[in-house]
């Protein structure tokens, strides 16, 4: 049987992939694995939160349903972002919590993802250990032995008063007009009322969640309301964040996007400016375009390389103490304040630094000149020989020494699928394009099924 968890977390269509009785079975098999022993030795506590997709509602009560009936007490924290799910599991001492969200998935997906104790992402094994203990016969407790649920009405205020703390007691973003987009998704009103307790001007754009329209042509992956509306408005900034608020991508007051390696490199300045940035090193993936790495090396900072995916970044934060890190998608996780990528966290600490140094968002995000990228998806190839055909590595080789120190070639076997990405950066789009296309066809010739 296919493995049930992917890259981060479990996740499908609504009612056809990921139904009532999957999510209720995966519900009873993490209380098992994730709060055999509650803290003190009481009985274990699980908090559940969601983002505002309409088949949340029926998921929600089918995880609850099946952490109580194992005898785990469930708080209900309702609709809020994912990084707030994690930033109160640890802040409340739980032993587990539950996230319902597919994050920048359209309406009809969803998700279940899971945090053990400390609101920390699950390990490899752990999602094993829970995918084992499906099905398993099991000693359901009864009368007061089954778990108890209650509504936590003050969790969104803590979490908001959480990031708001984030920035210092003397904090404030008087004078700036921010304009967010929350992909009418889980921060909706989280991000607006975090911005305006810290006094900026904020116009909310899609932050009116109906349950249908999450994600649905806004947020960070459609940034072109936000961007007019920057420009309309003459505001200072635009946030965009996707339906679990787990990252967010910029704009300037000029309708230009600012992408998550930029957003990195702002506040890794920052960071290292108020020695906070430990070790003087960030953390980012094999895509983060080779700009936002000639930046760093210029301004002194080391960069950990880590394969694409937040949890990676993450392991490699943990591993070595590293204080900030993040993905070019606008994942970007700071350690001394969150376990997960947190898009309204990271947004305002961008505002933060524009009112501190008076600096434009294009003045502070022009430390980092994109190459232009190109990336060719080759399907219907055998992936898993990519790194071991002798001709295709010779071509990639002499591609990269044909580019030299302003250019680079990434080949990137999917995951899932029989495909090759070949991703290209140099100094012109035309030279990026004329190289993926000649790669491609060389992975087409050698890697043909």
């Amino acid at each position: 049987m296919a493995r049930l968890f992917g890259t981060d977390g479990v996740r499908g269509r609504a009612n056809v992939d990921l139904t009532a009785e999957v999510a209720l079975d995966l519900a009873v098999s993490a209380a098992h694995v994730l709060g055999e022993v509650g803290v003190f030795g009481t009985r274990p506590v699980a908090l559940v939160g969601r983002d505002p997709r309409a088949s949340g509602e029926f998921l929600e009560a089918a995880v609850v349903a099946g952490l109580a009936s194992a005898g785990v007490d469930v708080v209900r924290l309702g609709v809020l972002p994912t990084p707030a799910v994690a930033w109160l599991v640890d802040h409340l001492n739980a032993d587990l919590g539950v996230m319902l969200s597919a994050s920048h998935n359209p309406m009809p997906d969803n998700g279940i993802k899971f945090f053990k104790r400390g609101g920390v992402k699950l390990d490899d094994d752990l999602e094993d250990a829970i995918e084992d203990h499906l099905g398993e016969p099991w000693q359901r407790p009864v009368g007061d032995a089954v778990g108890r649920v209650r509504t936590d009405e003050a969790a969104v205020d803590a979490y908001v008063t959480h990031l708001v703390g984030s920035l210092g007691p003397d904090a404030s973003l008087a004078g700036l007009h921010v304009v967010v987009d929350s992909a009418n998704g889980a921060a909706s009103e989280t991000s607006v009322a975090a911005f305006r307790r810290l006094g900026a001007t904020v116009t909310a754009i899609h932050a009116s969640p109906n349950g249908l329209n999450i994600n649905d042509k806004c947020g960070s992956t459609h940034l072109g309301d936000l961007q007019r509306a920057v420009v309309d408005l003459g505001a200072d900034l635009g946030v965009g964040l996707d339906g679990d608020a787990d990252r967010c991508l910029a704009v300037d007051a000029a309708g230009e996007v600012v992408d998550g390696d930029q957003i990195l490199a702002v506040l890794a300045l920052a960071m290292r400016e108020q020695r906070a940035l430990h070790s003087d090193t960030v953390v980012a993936t094999v895509m983060s375009n080779l700009g936002f790495l000639i930046a760093m090396r210029n301004a002194g900072i080391r960069v950990e390389v880590t394969k694409v995916g937040d949890r990676y970044v993450l392991e490699a934060m943990n591993a070595n103490g590293f204080s900030l890190g993040g993905e070019q998608s606008g994942h970007v996780i700071m350690s001394e304040f969150a376990t997960t990528g947190d898009g309204v966290l990271t947004a305002l600490h961008l505002a933060a630094r524009m009112h501190r140094t008076g600096s434009t968002l294009a003045d502070l995000a022009s430390i980092v000149t994109r190459l232009p990228q190109v990336m060719v998806n080759v399907p219907n190839v055998n992936r898993a020989r990519a790194g071991l055909d002798p001709e295709l590595n010779a071509a990639v080789s002499a591609a990269g020494r044909e580019l030299g120190d302003r250019g680079r070639v990434l080949l990137r076997p999917s995951g899932t699928e029989p495909l090759v990405r070949v991703m290209v950066e140099a100094e012109t789009p035309e030279k990026a394009a004329e190289v993926a296309e000649r790669l491609a066809a060389v992975v087409r010739a050698r890697l043909a099924l």
